[in-house]
C-alpha cells in the first residue's frame, strides 16, 4: 500500500492510499472512519482526486459522521 497524501481538512483526517488497483480515500473523525474505494481506471491524474476535497463533499462526509457518531452514542447506551 502507497500513501499518495495526508492531510487535515475542517477537523476531517484524510489519508490517500494506492492499493491494488484502487484509490483508498479515507476520512477520520474521532472513533470514526469512512473509506471511499476508486477504481484507478476512473481516474486520469491523481490531481482528479481533488474532487473529493470539495466543500460539499466534505460536508456530505460530515453528515456521515454526525450520523455515525449518534448511532455509536446510542448503542453504547443501550450496553
Amino acid at each position: 500500500m502507497r500513501v499518495i497524501k495526508e492531510f487535515t481538512e475542517k477537523d476531517i483526517r484524510i489519508s490517500i492510499f494506492s492499493w491494488n488497483n484502487k484509490y483508498l480515500i479515507k476520512y477520520e473523525q474521532g472513533m470514526i472512519e469512512q473509506t471511499f474505494k476508486v477504481n484507478e481506471m476512473d481516474i486520469l491524474e491523481e490531481s482528479d482526486l481533488d474532487a473529493f476535497f470539495t466543500s460539499e463533499f466534505l460536508e456530505n462526509v460530515q453528515k456521515r459522521f454526525d450520523e455515525m457518531h449518534q448511532t455509536l452514542r446510542n448503542q453504547i447506551e443501550n450496553i
